[in-house]
This record gives structure tokens, C-alpha cells and sequence, in this order.
């Protein structure tokens, strides 16, 4: 059976949350929501606040899933990130990062990060 855009994307995010807690990131929040702007993950990674949006597809047929990020949701996730951060002072420093994930059989075959992004 195959699996609709958003069972694709909350699949893609436990494999993501997976994936970090490997790395020693600790995750804050998943799907922070400030009125109509979300992030994805909110974590930390030693001193560093992070916010992360994870991107998974099924196939390349339409790219890489890191491809799909335009501007307007770059700054849809730096206006959400302002609002988090204003509201948790304690982080100096910020980073965005990407996970982009490819699943086949509900399973992921390549997860990538590219860390400190910005557009």
C-alpha cells in the first residue's frame, strides 16, 4: 500500500529523531508550531540551538528530497525559528540544519544531513 504525503513525512520524522539521537543531539520539540509556521525538529547539539526540517521521499522521480526547499519555506522556518529563539534566550547560537531522507519499503536507504544551511 502506498503511503500518502504525510504518513510519508511522520515516518521520515521518527527515522530523523532516530537518526540525531545517534549523533548526541538532544531533540526539544517535534512540530513546533508558532500560528501558521512549523519546524520540524528543535534540538540541541552541544552549544549550538537547532532547527531542523526533514524532508523524505519514496523515489527520486521528482529529486533529491532536499530540493524541495524553496525560499518561501526558508523563510517561513527563519520567521518560526525568531520566534523560538526570542523565546529561549539561553542559546547564543543558532544553526539550521536539513535531514533528507529516501525510503523504499517504508524503510529509510539513505539519510544525509547538511548541517548550518542557510539560503
Amino acid at each position: 500500500m502506498k503511503k500518502n504525503h504525510l504518513e510519508t513525512g511522520a515516518a521520515g520524522e521518527e527515522f530523523a529523531v532516530a537518526y540525531l539521537d545517534k549523533r548526541d543531539y538532544i531533540v526539544l520539540e517535534r512540530n513546533w508550531r508558532c500560528k501558521h509556521f512549523e519546524i520540524d525538529i528543535i534540538a540541541t547539539h552541544q552549544d549550538l540551538l537547532v532547527f531542523i526540517e526533514v524532508k523524505t521521499r519514496n523515489s527520486l522521480a521528482f529529486g533529491y528530497p532536499e530540493e524541495s526547499i524553496n525560499k518561501i519555506k526558508m523563510k517561513r522556518l527563519k520567521l518560526a525559528a525568531t520566534v523560538y529563539h526570542f523565546n529561549h534566550p539561553q542559546y547564543k547560537r543558532i544553526q539550521f540544519n536539513v535531514i533528507s531522507i529516501l525510503l523504499q519499503h517504508n524503510q529509510p536507504v539513505s539519510i544525509e544531513m547538511f548541517e548550518d544551511v542557510y539560503f
